[in-house]
């Protein structure tokens, strides 16, 4: 299922760079390390409490928006339903395509905004912004 979900990333482009930033990263790291391994692909990872010294300190409720002014993609996975408004604003701020992947069964949390829900594969999750 993630490498489903880094599959349907990294074929958004079609063989042009691309830019990503995978927020809240954590300690689960499979969809990033999918996306690190291709061609044409600078993603970053951020999280308010690193895991390792390869993760951004970032809190997305203040961001830093240097980290993300040239971002096509900005992706979460299982982000608490707190963070999500947040993560739609610094969408709205980088003109960038929002995708989030809840937890099964979960609502997503956005505010005048309706997110499509998208079947690829073995993934479904949520996505916002021009596919």
């Amino acid at each position: 299922m993630w490498e489903d979900l880094g599959e349907f990333i990294f074929d958004l482009k079609k063989n042009k760079p691309l830019n990503i930033a995978e927020i809240g990263v954590g300690t689960f790291e499979a969809t990033y390390n999918y996306l690190n391994n291709k061609e044409n692909i600078n993603i970053i990872k951020t999280d308010i409490n690193p895991s390792n010294e390869t993760t951004i300190q970032d809190d997305i409720s203040n961001p830093n928006m240097n980290l993300y002014k040239n971002m096509d993609v900005i992706y979460s996975i299982r982000p608490p339903s707190e963070i999500q408004q947040y993560l739609m604003d610094l969408r709205d701020k980088t003109n960038s395509i929002l995708i989030i992947k809840p937890l099964f069964n979960e609502d997503i949390n956005i505010k005048n905004k309706k997110m499509t829900v998208k079947n690829y594969k073995k993934a479904s999750f949520y996505i916002y912004g021009d596919v």
